[in-house]
């Protein structure tokens, strides 16, 4: 990555990369299929992380849920190597085909959770939730990370991600109080008093469990 930010990502060949990593031409070959692999060797990795903890959630786990921990102990991985975050975010703000790969990287995570979710959720769930879940708790990571790197690591990504996570739970918890339940539509006057009522109703549907 240093190489690639002092040299220019289009100026450094794969030989240059293997003379500076000591190794033949044909190692770095046998790790990485294409240059632009170079600039992401931790992605794989991760989506093994995922995919592991996805299949370690003990029997019962909400499926979301499982999502989520998967999802924050990923964003606990990628600020276990910071500086190759930090460089590499340097490196796809200069050089548009790394972003759009970088792009295409993100879109693997949310392939396996979509998977995962479909699986898991309730036969009665609406179709498009495993996707827009998938899409939801993928951008909230993304955000929080963005936030750090482009802090230079002055943010707290994980309490960024919690409380987005947190959000997520609390819009599923509404969803399954209002689909388990009849719905009642009024029309009502705008009044004080009306406004006064609808206060309160509020305040008591918000210390509800």
């Amino acid at each position: 990555m240093a190489l690639f930010l002092k040299e220019g990502y289009a100026n450094v060949t794969v030989e240059a990369v293997a003379d500076a990593s000591s190794v033949s031409r044909r190692t770095v070959f046998r790790y990485f299929a294409s240059k632009d692999e170079l600039v992401f060797p931790d992605h794989t990795e991760r989506l093994g992380l995922v995919e592991r903890c996805l299949a370690a959630a003990p029997e019962g786990t909400d499926p979301v849920d499982a999502v989520i921990m998967a999802t924050e102990e990923s964003l606990r991985e990628f600020l276990s190597r910071p500086e190759l975050v930090l460089r590499r975010y340097k490196l796809t703000r200069i050089v548009p085909e790394l972003r759009r790969r970088e792009v295409v990287e993100h879109e693997r995570y949310v392939a396996l959770t979509r998977s995962y979710l479909r699986d898991h959720l309730p036969p009665d769930a609406p179709p498009f939730q495993p996707m827009a879940l998938a899409a939801l708790i993928d951008a909230i990571h993304r955000s929080a990370l963005g936030n750090w790197v482009r802090e230079g690591g002055a943010t707290d990504p994980e309490a960024e991600l919690a409380a987005g996570m947190e959000w997520v739970r609390r819009m599923m918890m509404h969803q399954s109080a209002f689909s388990s339940a009849p719905l009642l539509l009024a029309v009502l006057p705008d009044t004080p008093q009306t406004r006064q009522v609808l206060t309160s109703l509020k305040a008591a549907g918000q210390e509800l469990p």
